[in-house]
């Protein structure tokens, strides 16, 4: 009996483990102002290199379209967006 509650607990538990994981693959990307709020460090209005990482900063050259070391807004608007992976 033990036993049969401790698998339908872990089953539960990791159900919504999965369920979690999809909705955050699915995630909208950050709007201009969410960015600047999570990655503005000198509070400057700015996205510099610097305080980017990951992906954004892999390809902050090519979003940098006037090339004058920040993000802008548009330049973020407009952006490719990373394409989504196909299941199998």
């Amino acid at each position: 009996m033990k036993t049969g509650i401790v698998m339908i607990t872990l089953l539960f538990a990791f159900s919504a483990n999965a369920q979690s994981s999809k909705k955050e693959r699915g995630a909208k990307p950050s709007t201009f102002s969410e960015l600047l709020e999570k990655l503005d460090a000198n509070e400057d209005g700015k996205i510099s290199k610097d305080e980017v990482k990951g992906r954004l900063k892999d390809n902050f050259d090519k979003i940098d379209t006037d090339k004058d070391g920040f993000i802008s807004e548009t330049e973020y608007e407009n952006a490719p967006k990373p394409e989504r992976s196909k299941r199998e």
